[in-house]
């Protein structure tokens, strides 16, 4: 894959949510989906992108212990997915949107576990201080966008959930285990990268 640059990753985005094209991972079929929204944080050094992500802490109901995006459900007070990312970001992390630029959107993602997430894509100017909510988040931590986007580090796999074989994303990183949702939201803007060149 060619190098990333902010100009190309705003390419392949869309300029506004979308909910007519899901992606949708197996296992969503039935399911009522409860809408959500994550940040997909890209922080800009002056030669290097990194991808800001949390890991779930390990009593939490939905996706303990997963390494995820910040974000969560939509509230009846938020008027955007756009503000349900940064309310959630600042609660769970403390990340300033003072620090945060949209870049654009994902389609929206249908999970296995029944929510209806809208990926918001934006960038992450440093140095930024972070206040991580110890109920929700065990630890906030940054991986190289390059290592993220190379199909090479890349892996597929299965589990049986809810009576069937479901087949997953994965991009081990170091200690971290990147996978479901979270990795399939990555490989969603790999492959766009890809189709818009």
């Amino acid at each position: 894959m060619r190098e990333i640059d902010l100009p190309r990753l705003r390419q392949a985005l869309l300029s506004e949510p979308d909910q007519s094209r899901p992606v949708r991972e197996s296992g969503f079929e039935g399911l009522a989906m409860t809408p959500a929204a994550v940040l997909f944080p890209i922080v800009v050094y002056p030669d290097r992108l990194a991808v800001l992500l949390t890991q779930r802490t390990d009593h939490l109901k939905d996706h303990p212990g997963q390494i995820s995006f910040p974000g969560g459900r939509v509230e009846e007070s938020d008027h955007s997915p756009l503000h349900t990312a940064l309310r959630e970001t600042e609660e769970e992390i403390g990340l300033d949107r003072s620090h945060v630029e949209l870049l654009g959107y994902l389609p929206d993602y249908f999970t296995g576990t029944g929510f209806q997430v809208t990926p918001v894509v934006a960038t992450v100017r440093p140095p930024y201080d972070l206040s991580l909510d110890p109920v929700e988040v065990a630890e906030a931590f940054e991986v190289p966008l390059g290592f993220l986007l190379d199909d090479r580090n890349h892996r597929r796999h299965s589990l049986f959930y809810r009576g069937a074989m479901r087949q997953f994303h994965a991009m081990p990183y170091g200690d971290y285990f990147i996978w479901g949702a979270t990795a399939g939201m990555i490989r969603v803007l790999f492959d766009r990268l890809g189709a818009a060149g």
